[in-house]
């Protein structure tokens, strides 16, 4: 299942490789009594979800399990069949992130139908077709997450997390992204930094950057990051935001007219994503004479916080793996960990953990390996776990 899986290519773009992903993963949660459905993604330009529901006769808690069918190789990418290293390794594009973890939900699944625990469950799963670019709006595109996670009382993500199975994730930083656009007074270079004519935008812009990065209470927040990613700046300027590029005309002896950068912000929780943006807006305001700026803040992927019922649910995940005798579990510093779609559930739910998925290494590239002895290790503390969690 795992080497059929990843020998399918479904980089996000591919919608076709997606939906065809999404009918083999459907077939198997059918075989185990799920009702599933096919959300189609038109309305965001992706292929879609799947969507699959179990609620047995004796269910407990509202539990969602959250997956992803697309991968960051598309059908030009070089890197495209599952391969054997060794008798413990493999590689493949998504087989850590994330069919392995895909794999690994349904043979923990199958685990519950095995004994008989799975109608003591009222289960929904999400694996999305667009995680690894989002569609837009974003509200049609996680809107299938968002609902699922609304009826739920707990959620578990199988995301590969780290890549160590010793670890797994109670907060993620978010991601979004800011433009900030900067003008000046055009004018002939020997006049630069007079009174009347000041230093022009891409001076301005670079007092914004240096200020950004020298400033105590950006650099002061604890897991708070924000990283410039593309700068343009001339007297005449273009920005195609559809393929993040752009272009610029200037000439080395007039001082800038015009000039923008784009870039994201990764914050751990929705205070400090909000503190970050209020502080920026400040030192944008702050402009040298003769130029104006503004910067424009688009939300992405939002921060799952680590709150007390998570790292309750991290306790009982640890348990039950020193339990299996696979020793304790330790949350995943979130430095270490990217935006993913557990956090669009996080807000919604008591309990929220992600992480659950394959070990592997060097993910988005195509060295990208995963650890097949972390497959039926992570199934089974996730059956012990969901099994526990019916049965409190």
């Amino acid at each position: 299942m795992l080497a059929e899986s990843v020998n399918i290519n479904s980089g996000t773009m591919n919608l076709e490789g997606v939906r065809k992903t999404g009918e083999l993963f459907r077939a198997e949660f059918e075989a185990l009594g799920f009702e599933t459905e096919w959300q189609d993604g038109a309305g965001f330009q992706r292929a879609g979800h799947l969507v699959a529901r179990y609620a047995g006769a004796d269910a407990g808690p509202k539990i969602l399990l959250i997956g992803h069918l697309d991968t960051v190789f598309e059908p030009d990418s070089p890197f495209q069949r599952f391969a054997m290293l060794d008798d413990t390794l493999a590689t493949g594009p998504g087989i850590a992130d994330m069919k392995g973890g895909n794999v690994i939900m349904l043979q923990a699944l199958a685990a519950l139908r095995a004994v008989d625990a799975l109608d003591q469950l009222d289960l929904t799963v999400v694996l999305t077709g667009d995680e690894e670019l989002s569609g837009h709006p974003l509200n049609l595109s996680k809107k299938a997450l968002v609902d699922a996670a609304a009826h739920a009382d707990i959620a578990i993500g199988f995301e590969n997390g780290d890549g160590d199975y010793r670890t797994a994730n109670i907060s993620r930083r978010g991601a979004s992204d800011w433009t900030l656009r900067t003008t000046g007074k055009p004018s002939h270079s020997s006049q630069v930094f007079r009174e009347d004519i000041g230093p022009g935008a891409i001076f301005e812009a670079a007092r914004i950057l240096h200020s950004f990065q020298a400033d105590e209470t950006l650099r002061g927040e604890q897991y708070l990051t924000f990283n410039p990613g593309r700068i343009v700046g001339g007297t005449t300027v273009t920005d195609n935001a559809a393929d993040n590029s752009g272009t610029a005309f200037g000439k080395s002896n007039v001082v800038a007219e015009s000039a923008f950068v784009n870039g994201d912000l990764r914050a751990v929780s929705r205070e400090q994503l909000l503190r970050a943006r209020q502080r920026m807006q400040q030192i944008v305001a702050d402009n040298h004479p003769h130029t104006s700026a503004t910067i424009e803040f688009e939300d992405g992927y939002p921060p799952m916080a680590p709150t007390d019922g998570n790292r309750k649910l991290l306790a009982l995940y640890s348990r039950v793996s020193e339990d299996l005798g696979f020793g304790a579990v330790q949350a995943v510093n979130p430095l270490r960990a990217g935006a993913a779609d557990v956090s669009f559930a996080a807000d919604h739910v008591e309990m929220a953990i992600d992480g659950l998925g394959m070990s592997g290494s060097e993910g988005h590239t195509v060295e990208e390996k995963g650890n097949l002895e972390s497959l039926p290790l992570q199934a089974k503390r996730a059956a012990v776990l969901l099994y526990r969690l019916a049965k409190p």
